[in-house]
């Protein structure tokens, strides 16, 4: 079995007032522009007894992901480790006022 199978990302990003951390196999630059491109989702190994209901969730969410597509300026963190671990889905507070609010912006100015 070569590096390349066993490496492992953890990624953390937000979408949607929401943080996610998951694993995965191959995490690039994407093909399109502005883009974190995230493959070959994994998830924990549990017991049979005992099933986590958050990760089960995101099972289910990425059950049918191929490749996901995650802008870069929503991806926070990208480690690669050991082995992979608990996927988790973490409620981020909402902002108090829509003046709070972050817009993303695009990478670039575009042209005229």
């Amino acid at each position: 079995m070569s590096k390349s199978n066993k490496t492992v990302f953890r990624i953390f990003f937000t979408s949607q007032g929401k943080g996610y951390e998951i694993y995965a196999r191959k995490v690039s630059q994407g093909e399109m522009y502005g883009f974190v491109e995230i493959e070959e989702i994994v998830f924990g190994e549990k017991s049979a007894i005992v099933v986590d209901p958050n990760e089960e969730a995101l099972k289910s969410e990425f059950a049918s992901v191929k490749r996901l597509l995650v802008p870069y300026h929503s991806v926070a963190r990208i480690d690669e480790v050991e082995k992979e671990g608990q996927a988790k889905v973490i409620s981020l507070s909402a902002p108090k006022s829509e003046a709070e609010t972050t817009v993303p912006l695009p990478p670039f100015k575009p042209g005229k």
